[in-house]
């Protein structure tokens, strides 16, 4: 199942995860599930919200549950959140807190399409707004079984003692960049936090599986640092001065790690 939660400035939390509602017929608290006990979420411009409604989705991303007063209900076993965000210099927009964004998994910077992607929109557009378009759309389904075997493999997937520690080496380096140098440290205001080790080892090996293979290399890690790791580091005010955004801060951090 899945729902879509536009986030506004008058949101409140209870308007995602639910609330208890008094039963005057016999004068008992039902609890009324909100928009976050579905399968797949889509938070929309999810910081339009104030932190406070933001920080609903905390114990729901982490923990795989929701507690209203004394009482803790548990998300369907299969259960993802996705956002959309607007540019923070847009008016109107509140930033996300740190420990929000650190539980997503991944960070996926969408910039204008080009000139083919936006011809494929305008065609997309056309046969949606067609009478037809309810079959053009029409994909094959995957059951969740499908799904939890394919996440399954993925885990399975072997990876070598040299990956792993270069997976290490590349978090650790963010929080004591002074092992490398001194301009290195300068760059960084604090490192991740083992999620962004977790998000490391768990893309890398969805982005081999992808390919076909059944072992990870350095490369995949590479390939998927950016997006596990830029939400999760603070690019220092002195950075940001010299003109460095997040990207080009793990560009120098690839760089300067060791591949084995």
């Amino acid at each position: 199942s899945f729902h879509r939660i536009q986030f506004t400035p008058d949101l409140l939390p209870a308007d995602v995860t639910g609330t208890e509602i008094f039963r005057p017929q016999d004068g008992s608290f039902v609890f009324q599930p909100g928009p976050v006990f579905h399968n797949l979420i889509l938070a929309d411009e999810i910081n339009r919200a104030p932190a406070k409604v933001q920080s609903a989705l905390l114990e729901a991303m982490a923990e795989r549950q929701v507690s209203i007063g004394a009482k803790t209900h548990h998300l369907p076993e299969l259960f993802l959140v996705m956002a959309t965000q607007n540019p923070i210099e847009q008016e109107g927009t509140y930033p996300l807190p740190e420990a929000q964004l650190d539980r997503f998994l991944m960070h996926v910077s969408i910039d204008y399409p080009d000139e083919d992607s936006e011809r494929q929109i305008l065609r997309l557009a056309r046969r949606e707004a067609s009478p037809s378009s309810a079959e053009q759309m029409q994909a094959p389904q995957l059951t969740q079984r499908d799904l939890f075997d394919c996440r399954q493999q993925v885990l399975d997937l072997h990876m070598t003692d040299e990956v792993e520690q270069y997976i290490v080496q590349l978090v650790m380096a963010t929080r004591k960049p002074q092992a490398y140098d001194e301009n290195f440290a300068t760059m960084f205001e604090y490192g991740a936090s083992p999620r962004g080790t977790i998000a490391l080892d768990r893309c890398a090996k969805s982005l081999a599986w992808l390919n076909g293979r059944d072992f990870v290399t350095p490369t995949d890690v590479q390939m998927i640092a950016h997006d596990t790791l830029k939400h999760r580091i603070g690019v220092s005010f002195e950075a940001e001065a010299k003109g460095l955004n997040p990207h080009q801060v793990i560009d120098e951090l690839i760089s300067r790690v060791p591949v084995p």
